[in-house]
């Protein structure tokens, strides 16, 4: 299974931008509502581009675009809401996107080479949504590790001041609860 640099870069693109959908400020209603009329406007004009090939081109055109859209849209929800979940949506869509392409691509072949073709698009489609949902639940569970971190400090910092009297004490443990994020 090969792949165009272009269709490429624009899976590895997308892929980047959902990946950091997250690190980024979330965009606001009208934006994403904005963003949506752009990929839908953007679509009709690619589309229309593939009504000019013909056979498998066209069918892999019209995969690669409508791929695109559907990365696209993944990709502003996921800066809309701002969650993990959609980010890792956002991956799986471009996962799915890359491997309706592939299995396209798997058409202009015939026999064995064919069929090796699509299975590894489906191996390739399997690694890629385990790997966004492993994403999702990585980001997840460092979020827990920092939380149990700061609970553990804060419980030190804690023991520390129990050394203390008066105002120092008090003092003490107001500081480690700014600190630590306690209220």
């Amino acid at each position: 299974m090969k792949t165009t640099p272009i269709t490429a870069t624009l899976f590895a693109a997308g892929a980047f931008a959902a990946t950091f959908a997250l690190a980024a400020d979330r965009i606001s209603k009208s934006a994403y509502s904005s963003e949506k009329d752009r990929i839908a406007a953007e679509y009709k004009v690619e589309i229309e581009r593939c009504a000019s090939l013909s056979g498998n081109a066209k069918d892999i055109c019209k995969a690669e675009v409508k791929g695109k859209r559907n990365s696209a849209r993944a990709d502003a929800y996921a800066a809309y809401k701002g969650t993990d979940g959609a980010a890792t949506d956002a991956l799986i869509a471009h996962a799915d996107a890359e491997y309706a392409v592939a299995k396209e691509k798997c058409d202009d072949l015939a026999g064995n080479p064919k069929g090796v073709c699509v299975k590894e698009a489906k191996a390739a489609h399997i690694k890629a949504k385990v790997d966004a949902k492993t994403n999702g639940k990585v980001s997840e569970l460092l979020k827990d590790a920092a939380q149990d971190k700061r609970d553990a400090n804060y419980e030190i910092a804690k023991e520390r001041c129990d050394a203390l009297a008066g105002d120092a004490k008090t003092q003490c443990i107001n500081e480690a609860k700014t600190r630590f994020g306690k209220s």
